[in-house]
């Protein structure tokens, strides 16, 4: 399954899609894609999903410029890397990935530590986000909780810190100062 909400770095504005090779999952969403119904004949419930000419376009117009976006990235991403070095838990990417510089989280000591620099971010006009909070198996609306303590811990001490095209050189090194006058590195 593939995200092309606008906070990706390949986006339609909103929706996705799905990938298989198997032709009976793959008729089977078609189906549900178009209300579950074929013409005049329903087999299941289903919704809309079919993507509008506006999503298409829009994807076709940011499509030309991913390079470009992983690039500036990538390069937004160097920055922090020179800053931080190895004084913060940061994403070990095997050296086979082709990394797209979606995001650049930091794990943290503990959650006051979070909750301590988001604050004082925040004062600064500076937004991270929580992205991977909270652990999934802690989501208010599931009946039955399973413990997931790796999951947990890393949910609550993880931040990424902003990364956008356009991120300028100066601002990454004001996170930079602001991590390390309030966290030990």
């Amino acid at each position: 399954m593939c995200s092309f909400h606008a906070t990706k770095l390949f986006h339609t504005i909103e929706g996705g899609c799905v990938i298989t090779k198997d032709k009976k999952i793959n008729n089977k969403l078609d189906l549900m894609k178009r209300f579950g119904h074929n013409q005049d004949e329903h087999f299941m419930l289903g919704i809309n999903a079919k993507a509008s000419e506006f999503q298409a376009a829009m994807g076709l117009c940011n499509l030309k410029y991913i390079k470009k976006i992983i690039a500036e990235r990538k390069k937004i991403s160097g920055w922090y890397d020179s800053y931080f070095g190895n004084k913060v838990l940061k994403l070990k990417v095997d050296k086979n990935t082709k990394y797209n510089y979606a995001y650049y989280p930091v794990v943290l000591n503990n959650e006051n530590q979070i909750l301590k620099i988001i604050s004082v971010l925040n004062e600064n006009n500076i937004y991270p986000r929580r992205y991977f909070y909270p652990s999934l198996n802690n989501l208010p609306y599931l009946k039955k909780r399973v413990s997931c303590p790796v999951s947990e811990d890393i949910s609550s001490r993880i931040l990424c810190v902003p990364l956008y095209v356009g991120l300028e050189r100066k601002v990454v090194e004001k996170i930079c100062k602001i991590f390390k006058s309030n966290y030990v590195i």
